[in-house]
């Protein structure tokens, strides 16, 4: 429920003149405009999209999308494999979500005018991410100590995304992001924090993402969860846990661990979907929007204005569109044995989710945006005692509406991970690949094996197709 007060016809005109400006009905998605970088991504090409990169960088780095700009740049070094270029990148995507306070002037802007004229913040989970691949990034650079600053950070974030939400049905902990910290801390050979950890991505996975995502804890984390009690020396957790799983302990001396952590496809994009309201005179100075096909009915205040001929409005949302995985199952095999991945995270499910539980809010602000842009065209109207100019200007502002379409596309669509133990010494595994279509693909892993030591090794297949029209959303 919003009322609109009566503004100045100058003010007004500017208002409507600067939208139909600044706005389009043709106006491109962004991931139309960043097609051809996400195309390098998907096929591999990793130096290609570096240099596009490079390319645009003076109009990127300082614009509105700058945080887009750090965190894809961050991504292309890490899928190169210069962790260090990588984590310089990332830092200032860091840097940009401390440091950056909307203006409130921007803020006005975007709300009464075009979301897309506002600068780019990341959605929670894009900037959770920041720190998974800084965390990365140190890991693989041999610095554990900055790798473990990085997850406490994280946790940090996580704590802060359950304070702003307080519904137990809203993304407000992460399973995954516990279990890499709990990975983290085995590798440092710090076992009591891992266990932590393990004990709180299970919890997570067993309440959270059992219910919005259908992930339950994997097998090999409660395993995980039992052998760290056990390096813990926890005795009676290690007993209930094992009670509890069914599961029986069986020590390995002298052997290490590799874990493998498969980056699969690539998440959704943004796209736009517009719902058509009818405008319902209901007396006293209100009216309602009302679309009937989606049975949402929105009462606005707008005083003594009447839109006259306007009997319908277009406002314009962003929604998901996922990108389908071309390589659907994985095996890591050490000779004979062969080891099954498990799905740990879903990001194409937490962007849905995170979209979806600020949707109230994203209606609130297009409608307020449209009604604003028609008591505008209106009052024009009526000062130049021209209804005609009115309605016209009424049907522009109702057609230049838009959404904002910019996301991160180039995470990952899902996360996977196996554990293998291994003898100390040098081993060559095999990563044996199914695509959608039957294609079969391997690749050697190759790592070397301390007593004791646990190996996290990051793996990518970026294969994914292109976004195709899905119903929109109810």
């Amino acid at each position: 429920m919003l009322k609109i007060n009566s503004l100045r016809a100058t003010a007004l005109f500017l208002f409507v003149s600067i939208s139909v400006g600044m706005t389009s009905c043709t106006s491109p998605s962004f991931y139309k405009k960043a097609y051809g970088f996400n195309k390098t991504i998907a096929a591999g090409d990793f130096e290609a999209a570096e240099i596009m990169l490079e390319e645009n960088k003076d109009k990127l780095e300082d614009g509105k999308i700058r945080f887009l700009y750090f965190v894809n740049a961050g991504m292309v070094e890490h899928l190169k494999g210069d962790f260090e270029k990588s984590n310089a990148f990332f830092e200032r995507a860091d840097l940009f979500v401390e440091d950056f306070q909307k203006k409130a002037l921007e803020e006005g802007a975007s709300l009464l005018l075009n979301p897309n004229i506002s600068t780019y913040q990341g959605e929670d989970h894009e900037v959770l991410l920041i720190n998974y691949y800084k965390a990365l990034n140190y890991y693989l650079l041999g610095n554990t100590n900055d790798a473990l600053v990085e997850v406490r950070r994280l946790n940090l974030q996580l704590q802060s995304l359950s304070d702003r939400y307080k519904d137990d049905s809203k993304y407000t902990q992460d399973a995954y992001m516990h279990l890499l910290m709990g990975l983290i801390y085995e590798a440092n050979r710090d076992y009591n924090d891992a266990f932590i950890a393990y004990r709180n991505a299970y919890e997570i996975y067993q309440s959270d993402y059992s219910v919005m995502f259908g992930i339950s804890a994997p097998e090999q984390l409660k395993k995980d969860l039992i052998r760290s009690a056990v390096l813990s020396g926890m005795s009676d957790e290690k007993n209930s846990y094992e009670k509890e799983f069914n599961l029986k302990y069986e020590p390995t001396p002298g052997q290490g661990n590799l874990v493998l952590l498969w980056h699969n496809g690539m998440g959704p994009i943004k796209e736009e979907w517009g719902i058509n309201f009818a405008i319902v005179y209901t007396g006293n100075g209100w009216i309602n929007f009302v679309s009937k096909e989606y049975g949402l009915t929105y009462p606005f205040y707008v005083g003594k204005t009447d839109l006259g001929a306007v009997t319908w409005i277009k406002v314009a949302f962003p929604k998901y569109v996922e990108r389908t995985m071309l390589i659907k199952n994985a095996t890591l095999e050490n000779g004979d044995e062969k080891h099954a991945v498990e799905l740990v995270e879903n990001i194409n499910a937490i962007s849905f989710k995170v979209l979806d539980q600020r949707m109230g809010l994203e209606f609130s602000k297009a409608l307020l945006r449209v009604a604003l842009k028609q008591v505008a065209a209106y009052k024009i109207g009526e000062k130049n005692d021209s209804p005609a100019l009115g309605a016209a200007l009424s049907f522009v502002a109702s057609a230049t509406e838009s959404a904002d379409t910019r996301n991160w596309q180039t995470l990952p669509h899902s996360i996977y991970y196996v554990r293998v133990p291994l003898k100390a010494g040098k081993h060559e595994l095999n990563f044996a690949l199914q695509g959608v279509m039957g294609k079969h693909e391997n690749h050697e892993i190759q790592v070397n094996i301390i007593p004791g030591e646990t190996v996290i090794y990051p793996f990518y297949t970026m294969a994914a197709s292109d976004p195709e029209a899905v119903p929109v959303p109810k």
